[in-house]
């Protein structure tokens, strides 16, 4: 299928590949609406297992053309050929995601571990508020524009209903970033899933490495359980070891909201 033709006709310039997802590539565009680069997604249906199309693939797009906030990539457009392509037409953010930014930076000092953190704190305050639990969170779907923290792929995403606190039972995501109720198939809270990747984030930010072992689980398990420490050399202040240890809390009913967390000192403290 001429996927440049039909784009060209939506008014979009197809530039290059600058991602792959398990059932999408991601390309740069040209917009000629907006008069500047765009993101597209672009999903093969017919390419696409039957429950992504019919479960994970409406719930994505229901969720991304609702939400608006600074912090998360913004949805365009979403577009479908004949053919059965979905392309979704995104905010493109320039600099890359933030396991890459660390990978160059090496441990970020404090203040701006503190900056980008802050960012990410206000995107998931604004999806839990919006009853969204995001479920993949990690630093590949964490992106930069500029100094900007934006939030993207909600491919795993999942709208909670607002009354009941809804226990979720599906596995979603990367493991190095699970929580340990979710590794261990416990029914599960999804927001608070979301606040314990939230750890694991910070603690690649401040130590440029992952703080659990992904490749053996029980291992894993045993050091979740256990709790991370900071190496000492990088002088991390009490207030941060403090907020690290609340989010990655082995257990999910003592460890905090997004509200909470967003209440931290080393947050709020300028």
């Amino acid at each position: 299928e001429d996927m440049e033709g039909f784009l060209f006709a939506n008014g979009y310039q197809l530039g290059r590949t600058i991602g792959e997802g398990m059932y999408s590539k991601v390309k740069e565009a040209f917009s000629q609406k907006h008069q500047k680069k765009v993101a597209i997604k672009i999903i093969d249906k017919k390419e696409s297992p039957k429950e992504f199309i019919q479960r994970f693939l409406p719930r994505e797009l229901q969720i991304v053309t609702h939400l608006d906030h600074r912090n998360i990539i913004r949805v365009h457009e979403v577009l479908e050929s004949a053919e059965g392509k979905i392309c979704i037409v995104m905010e493109l953010a320039e600099d890359g995601d933030i396991f890459n930014y660390v990978l160059h930076e090496g441990p970020l000092p404090e203040p701006r571990a503190r900056a980008l953190f802050r960012q990410l704190v206000e995107a998931i305050q604004y999806c839990h508020d919006c009853g969204v639990a995001h479920r993949d969170l990690k630093c590949e779907n964490t992106l930069l524009q500029g100094r900007t923290l934006k939030l993207t792929d909600f491919g795993f995403a999942k709208l909670l209903p607002r009354d009941r606190r809804e226990l979720s039972w599906t596995f979603c995501g990367s493991t190095a970033y699970a929580a340990p109720e979710v590794l261990q198939g416990m029914p599960h809270d999804s927001y608070k899933g979301d606040v314990w990747s939230m750890g694991v984030i910070l603690y690649v930010l401040l130590c440029a490495h992952l703080p659990f072992d992904d490749t053996d689980i029980p291992k894993m398990l045993h050091q979740q359980q256990k709790g991370v420490s900071v190496p000492r050399h990088l002088g991390i202040s009490k207030e941060c070891q403090n907020l690290l240890k609340m989010l990655l809390q082995p257990d999910m009913t003592l460890r905090p909201s997004i509200r909470a967390v967003s209440r931290h000192p080393w947050l709020t403290n300028p």
